[in-house]
């Protein structure tokens, strides 16, 4: 079902409506888009007492909750540079005073860029934060991202160069 290029919500829903098995789902869910079982099966068991909220007819909602807390995420595990650059954006984040939730996945599955990006055009407002160390932390993570090199290239030498001037 994912080959042929469903998503996981709606995968999920139409097994665990097909089965009424929806931790077994889950579970297959997971180990298909390529969670290690340990993890999968730590995930399915933190979220199993949510099951008993839901009704049979309802595995849209139990697919929307799963996704939402992240269930279906496969973590990216990065080398050396990708964790000091994922390091640094945390700290960053730390230091803008926090993010969307919905970011979390990119953090897990090493969306650097894409993070990068986003926090470069940052505004802090109300005293809020704490922009040195934001714009430090930046700084640091736009020159490993800008030696790296990648597809989005010119665009990490703009926001590069954006966190330098507010740095500065």
């Amino acid at each position: 079902m994912l080959a042929t290029g469903q998503g996981e919500e709606e995968v999920f829903a139409e097994l665990a409506a097909r089965t009424g098995e929806w931790g077994a789902c889950a579970l297959a869910l997971c180990l298909a888009l390529g969670v290690p079982r340990p993890d999968a099966e730590v995930r399915i068991r933190e979220v199993r007492p949510l099951f008993d909220e839901f009704e049979v007819g309802e595995e849209d909602l139990v697919a929307m909750f799963l996704a939402c807390g992240h269930v279906f995420v496969v973590d990216r595990v990065l080398d050396g540079l990708g964790e000091r650059i994922r390091d640094l954006l945390w700290t960053a984040a730390s230091a803008r005073g926090g993010f969307p939730g919905g970011m979390i996945p990119w953090f897990r599955t090493g969306e650097l860029t894409k993070i990068f990006l986003l926090f470069a055009r940052t505004r802090f407002r109300d005293g809020r934060g704490s922009p040195a160390e934001f714009w430090t932390a930046m700084v640091t993570a736009g020159d490993l991202l800008e030696a790296e090199g990648g597809p989005d290239q010119a665009e990490v030498t703009a926001g590069l160069e954006h966190c330098r001037a507010q740095a500065g």
